[in-house]
């Protein structure tokens, strides 16, 4: 095998496409409209928050995956099995059963059902038959894994970004209102945007799908480690370009359509409705089809994954019996609705995100670390147990406000950022320990 094998330009545009459409789910297109309609005057600190979770982190994240040339295993590894276990299972929990993957059928109904079906009395009446349906079909291809998922991606890509391109194009060329003159943000705008870049899931799903892309390039003959992380980079950067401008210009769209929405609805229907003000019927026919195939491929791509891990985890029981109870799961839980779904999201996700950045940021300097064990543990711990409280707060649990509101005088709290002052001591008391013990080890003994 030639081990300094390169790849052309447009291979390295290909991949960065795939990798692009691996991270664009339901939660990459309906929290930006939202997020902009909020904003107002304050957009611009809004959508740098935004990005640098949003964007930023997952890039990093596919970063960190390259860098240490595995997946979530090797980049865990330096954690305690059983933490890095049940880090693992919260991980694929979250972009599966529980979180991202039941989205992606409450986001393919509400913008290829609700706009046509005109259900006034209870719009979510026929969810529970969407989803039967729907995920009936992601359990079938998912069952039997192979190249049926890269023959959909490569039609539904290039189509997608068509339709967004359009959207894009519509809304900065005629957008359907002004910018509000206030903002109907509380706090910080920054700290707003930053925060609600957790929920896209991509930090998360960036651990999970870092490891398709390496093995992507590996089958294109791509073995040398820096060749990896240099086309891996590269990849990253094309999905991030094309992400940053699918958030820049929803949110736009967000923020000018108060014209048209009198109130907050959620993204779903606010697309919608935007696109169907700016290119009529047909405009909202091909948004709504590219959007369901979109969030289709993603819920079969997130269930097989899930399936992979689990039967990696418990070798006993088969693939395809964690793929059908990983289905049935999401079916459930997509079933309480958009708005449910995003608000039981948020507590979880802000006590897991915090721990999944400090672990992607980490990967950077575990092998100049002399005890990386011991770094990584108590760093994360510190960071988990200020997140934890970030979380439960969200939860509207009371019992724990005293200790929340004493958090708070931490610094970089109003910017969202309540959980790096604890992990910055906690890494710098375990350097410190780590050189302790390594002295006591080398002092004389009398």
């Amino acid at each position: 095998m030639n081990h300094n094998a390169s790849l052309k330009t447009v291979d390295i545009i290909a991949i960065g496409l795939m990798t692009f459409a691996l991270f664009l789910g339901a939660g990459n297109l309906i929290l930006p409209p939202g997020l902009g309609y909020d904003a107002g005057a304050e957009l611009t600190p809004v959508m740098i928050g935004f990005l640098l979770t949003g964007v930023g982190l997952p890039l990093l994240g596919i970063v960190a995956t390259a860098k240490m040339n595995g997946g979530l295993p090797t980049i865990t590894q330096h954690l305690p099995a059983k933490v890095a276990f049940i880090i693992g299972v919260v991980i694929y929990l979250s972009i599966g059963p529980l979180f991202a993957a039941p989205r992606t059928a409450v986001v393919a109904y509400e913008m290829s059902v609700l706009p046509f079906a005109e259900l006034t009395a209870d719009p979510n009446q026929y969810l529970w038959l969407y989803t039967i349906v729907y995920f009936s079909a992601v359990l079938l291809i998912s069952l039997f894994p192979g190249r049926l998922m890269d023959s959909i991606g490569k039609v539904i890509t290039p189509l997608l970004v068509v339709v967004l391109v359009l959207i894009a194009l519509g809304t900065f060329l005629n957008p359907q209102g002004e910018l509000q003159s206030t903002t109907q943000i509380e706090g910080s705008p920054f700290s707003k945007g930053f925060t609600e870049g957790y929920l896209t899931l991509d930090t998360l799903a960036s651990l999970v799908f870092g490891i398709i892309i390496i093995n992507s390039l590996r089958q294109r003959g791509i073995t040398d480690s820096k060749q990896l992380t240099k086309y891996t980079l590269a990849a990253g950067f094309i999905a991030a370009a094309g992400l940053s401008m699918v958030y820049i210009s929803l949110s736009y769209l967000g923020a000018t359509s108060h014209s048209l929405v009198a109130e907050k609805i959620n993204g779903a229907q606010m697309i919608g409705i935007y696109i169907n003000q700016i290119y009529g019927h047909w405009g909202q026919v091909i948004l709504a089809i590219a959007i369901s195939l979109a969030c289709f491929t993603t819920a079969v791509g997130l269930m097989t994954s899930c399936g992979e891990y689990f039967h990696k985890c418990w070798p006993k029981i088969s693939y395809r019996t964690f793929v059908i109870i990983c289905t049935a799961v999401t079916a459930l839980v997509a079933n309480v609705g958009l708005n449910q779904l995003m608000a039981l999201a948020i507590p979880a996700l802000l006590a897991i995100y915090p721990v999944a950045i400090g672990l992607i940021l980490l990967c950077f300097i575990s092998d100049q670390l002399a005890n990386p064990r011991l770094v990584n543990s108590l760093t994360l711990f510190a960071i988990f147990c200020v997140s934890l409280f970030d979380g439960l707060n969200a939860a509207g649990i009371e019992a724990i406000k005293p200790v929340y509101d004493l958090y708070q005088q931490l610094p970089f709290a109003s910017q969202g950022l309540t959980w790096l002052i604890p992990g910055i001591a906690g890494f710098l008391a375990a350097i410190a320990l780590s050189k302790l013990s390594a002295n006591s080890r080398l002092a004389p003994t009398s």
